[in-house]
């Protein structure tokens, strides 16, 4: 399986990839922009060109039948949203209770036009104690960058400069909607 995405990403896609896949166990991916719903099934598709576990979280409705089983093949952890208890802490929850558990979410929270990052990925690392790493989908470039493993500070004003740095100038699958710091 790795053979074929790696044929279909860099031969038939012609995409790039910069940066290596950090060897951790835990940790938290943050993948911007997301701006387009097939932004899901590149992230499977260099999920197997890098042949590593790479997990997500989702709304509890998804992963009942038809569909459930797709959810939780491809990784898909569920996560109760509406409920009164804090996602933040059930997310740890879910770090804890697993050996190797990286978690990979779009911190623009919506596919549409964002001005800034949501703080949840943030708050999650600092509890979960797992490093952030930075992964950038650049469909200008047709290219994703992985960025070096950072753990956050407390200082979050720092980190975000740092993110924002990182990525400045990428351009998701529909350019207006792309995150821009």
């Amino acid at each position: 399986m790795q053979s074929l995405s790696k044929f279909l990403y860099y031969k038939i896609m012609g995409w790039k990839l910069k940066g290596d896949f950090p060897d951790l166990d835990k940790c938290v991916l943050i993948v911007v922009p997301h701006t387009h719903w097939l932004d899901f099934f590149l992230g499977l598709l260099i999920r197997k060109v890098l042949n590593e576990e790479i997990n997500y979280i989702g709304k509890k409705s998804l992963f009942k039948p038809p569909f459930g089983w797709f959810f939780r093949w491809t990784g898909g952890a569920p996560v109760d949203r509406f409920k009164t208890s804090n996602t933040v802490d059930n997310i740890v929850q879910i770090f804890n209770s697993r050996k190797i558990f990286r978690l990979a979410l779009a911190p623009e929270g919506t596919r549409k036009k964002v001005e800034q990052l949501r703080t949840g990925f943030y708050h999650i690392a600092q509890k979960a104690n797992v490093p952030i790493v930075m992964v950038a989908f650049d469909f200008d470039k047709k290219e994703i960058k992985i960025a070096e493993p950072f753990y956050a500070i407390g200082s979050i004003e720092d980190d975000f400069k740092k993110i924002n740095k990182f990525y400045s100038g990428v351009k998701g699958r529909i350019p207006e909607y792309s995150f821009k710091a």
